[in-house]
């Protein structure tokens, strides 16, 4: 038996200047229902995350709102955790990276990096706002990209084609907070030797780490070289201060992704876990991180040359997703194109949309918003329903003004009468459910949320057929489901133990289903018979049918039989499987 994974799971910080939009949402559900599939496997696994509330934006956004930083992220992560509940995500420890935690985490490897001669000083040219009096961070310029062109770009990256950069190298700039054009001004900043590890990150990355478009993305960067990376800014700033460095404080970016072991501290004072067990230097245990492709530099370059320049280990796997877009753009807060939440969870349920940010498409792929999709995914989690609740006594149910008892009583007409029922399963049901099983567990192995989705689909419009129900079925098909609407699976599985006088443990606690592959071996296939190239009819024969009794099988259709009665038959090609063709003449 393969013993137990050990995994700590990431989703990327959301920033804590305001609301969480859709777009990260799609992460954290991904992110979620990995790690609840895992977690049913049988595997440790954990989830952290914390709020990003660093950096100048909160720093901006605190003083417009006439309150003190601290005030402002402390109101933003109560909100944050309200809305990653709302939308069912189980995280096991959500915290902030301005947290004790992380200051000492932050200054720790800082120490660690500068004494191993990974830091350097140097004096630079940075972006001045004469105005506001104050340097610019890197996204508080825009200006147009100077690798592809495209217009109103940040300063640190382009979001059309990806370069990284520095916004003294945009075309254009200007200042985000008072529009007018920076002015340079030296000053001295700290930098990480980024490249002194390139070419330990491409054997990483060449290991199997990152998706293979992501690994061809990263080619491009290491083609041309890796900069080191400039991790300090100049007062003012909200931020932890770089020790022995007054007036200068830790870039966000390096900050934000320690916040990753913070969290984890955190989880492990709670807990009893050890930090060292998955963050020593050669762990047996794995690292995974689920992020947007907006910030794949950070995530496997900048981020895994730290750790392993602090003598820690290096993440497992990075898994990038494409965006989320609406009216053709990325969603983003700064750029104020989002989704709220809060209206599409009203009207269709944590649920719907989960599985509709699952179904839109693969995992890399660009995800145009749609809300006709989730209206479609809320309709078929109906169909799901009405499998198994009949509306009318579900009604009656509802609108009864009675005792416990009867309504316990009542709870019983909820199913359909006779639908589902204590009974053997047919060699065709356990077929149809076995077959879903593989499915949607090998595409949750391999991050294909949509197709694993469509897999429960079939099988639900198949299940509808079905006169009679076994109840066994039916209950697995809600593990399968759980992961992904785990509120609809949870009230159904209650249900049914319910309605049949067992106890009704919570989903989350019942293991993964496994197929049974010899339930899948095809006895019988079919196979189309051909005359002279064309279709006649289609042949049932054993699926290890040899040449002479295929041949045999075609020639003695009823509906090839008028097309070759009375001609001589030349030759007979025979595709194994897959086609038998008679040649006449």
């Amino acid at each position: 038996m393969t013993a137990p994974r050990r995994i700590l799971v990431t989703s990327a910080l959301p920033y804590a200047n305001g609301p969480i939009h859709l777009g990260y949402l799609l992460e954290a559900v991904q992110t979620d229902i990995w790690v609840r599939f895992q977690k049913l496997r049988g595997h440790e696994c954990w989830y952290v995350c914390a709020d990003d509330t660093h950096g100048t934006p909160i720093m901006l956004k605190a003083q417009s709102e006439g309150i003190t930083a601290e005030q402002l992220i402390a109101q933003v992560n109560v909100e944050h955790k309200r809305d990653l509940a709302d939308m069912l995500i189980g995280i096991d420890n959500f915290g902030s990276t301005h947290s004790p935690e992380n200051r000492a985490l932050c200054e720790s490897l800082y120490r660690t990096l500068r004494a191993a001669d990974y830091i350097e000083r140097r004096t630079i040219s940075q972006a001045y706002d004469e105005k506001a009096g104050m340097f610019l961070p890197d996204r508080y310029v825009r200006g147009t990209c100077p690798n592809c062109g495209a217009v109103d770009q940040y300063g640190d990256s382009c979001e059309v084609c990806g370069a990284t950069y520095t916004p003294a190298d945009l075309k254009n700039p200007t200042s985000v907070i008072t529009g007018t054009a920076p002015v340079a001004r030296d000053s001295e900043h700290y930098f990480f030797r980024l490249s002194g590890f390139e070419g330990r990150l491409k054997s990483w990355v060449g290991s199997g780490t990152v998706q293979e478009s992501v690994a061809r993305k990263l080619g491009e960067w290491f083609s041309q070289g890796l900069r080191d990376w400039d991790i300090s800014r100049d007062a003012p700033y909200f931020g932890f201060e770089i020790p022995d460095a007054p007036g200068k404080f830790f870039y966000v970016w390096f900050d934000a992704p320690i916040g990753y072991l913070a969290s984890f501290t955190q989880l492990c004072a709670r807990t009893g876990l050890k930090f060292e067990d998955f963050f020593g230097a050669d762990p047996a245990t794995e690292l995974h991180h689920f992020i947007g492709k907006d910030i794949l530099y950070f995530h496997t370059l900048f981020w895994p040359a730290v750790l392993q320049g602090a003598g820690m280990r290096r993440p497992t796997t990075v898994h990038a997703h494409g965006f989320v877009t609406i009216n053709g753009q990325k969603m983003s807060k700064s750029r104020g194109n989002v989704v709220n939440p809060d209206d599409v969870l009203g009207e269709y349920g944590a649920d719907a949309f989960r599985l509709y940010e699952m179904f839109m498409g693969p995992l890399e792929m660009v995800k145009p918003w749609n809300t006709q999709g989730v209206e479609g995914v809320y309709r078929f989690l109906g169909r799901v329903w009405r499998l198994f609740v009949d509306e009318k006594s579900e009604t009656a149910f509802e609108q009864a003004e009675t005792t416990e008892q009867n309504k316990n009583e009542l709870l019983d007409l909820i199913l359909l009468d006779g639908a589902i029922a204590e009974m053997d399963a047919t060699p065709a049901q356990l077929k149809a459910l076995h077959a879903c099983i593989k499915k949607v567990t090998e595409d949750l192995d391999g991050m294909r949320f949509n197709t694993a989705i469509s897999a429960m689909m079939v099988f639900i419009n198949e299940a509808m057929t079905w006169q009679t129900k076994p109840l066994s079925v039916m209950k697995t098909f809600l593990q399968l489901l759980a992961p992904f609407a785990p509120h609809l699976a949870e009230e159904l599985w209650a249900r049914l133990h319910a309605t049949f006088g067992q106890t009704a443990p919570s989903l989350a606690y019942a293991p993964w289903p496994k197929f049974d592959a010899a339930l899948l071996v095809e006895s019988e296939i079919e196979i189309p018979v051909q005359v002279n190239g064309k279709f006649r009819d289609t042949i049932k024969v054993a699926v290890d049918a040899d040449n002479a009794t295929l041949e045999a099988a075609a020639k003695a259709s009823e509906k090839v039989q008028p097309f070759i009665v009375g001609k001589a038959i030349k030759k007979v090609i025979i595709v194994p499987k897959r086609m038998v063709n008679l040649i006449v003449g």
